[in-house]
């Protein structure tokens, strides 16, 4: 009895998070419009409210595409568009980065100068884009069906 208590109390903290890839496409098999599952295998999202996002950076005909969780990204860019809904949209332009610095290093990318332009793409609905929910609301379910089980199976053994 003490195992099935441990059992619903560990089923009851199950959760349906987001999956997205994870990708840039310097690797291969992570291109603009193609992933290949079989590399890149999807990764569940930290937060709850998370987003896929794809980063489309392009200078003339170069581009660079990289995918992750939105949680994930915030840390490292500073341009992401204030509207997240799903859809593509163009970075925030960034007026005060760097205003401060004087640094003659061009190797030193500090103004966010290098790319022409940068598409965020959010998703939350496509294919490996499923939003998830804490399943906290359905332990109650899980319960009852795990007592009736057992009540069922005493219930004919006697």
């Amino acid at each position: 009895m003490f195992r099935l208590l441990i059992f619903v109390i560990s089923i009851s903290q199950i959760s349906c998070d987001l999956w997205c890839y994870s990708c840039v496409s310097s690797q291969p098999g992570c291109e603009e419009f193609y992933v290949d599952w079989r590399i890149h295998h999807a990764i569940t999202c930290p937060r709850e409210d998370d987003k896929c996002v794809k980063i489309i950076e392009r200078k003339g005909v170069d581009k660079f595409i990289t995918r992750d969780c939105l949680s994930n990204l915030e840390g490292q860019k500073k341009d992401i568009p204030a509207d997240r809904y799903d859809g593509c949209r163009k970075a925030a332009e960034q007026p005060k980065l760097a205003v401060y610095v004087e640094n003659h290093i061009t190797q030193l990318e500090i103004k966010n100068e290098h790319w022409d332009e940068v598409t965020y793409c959010f998703c939350e609905f496509d294919q490996w884009c499923n939003h998830g929910h804490f399943l906290h609301s359905n332990k109650y379910i899980i319960i009852f069906v795990v007592i009736s089980l057992f009540i069922f199976k005493y219930h004919f053994r006697n």
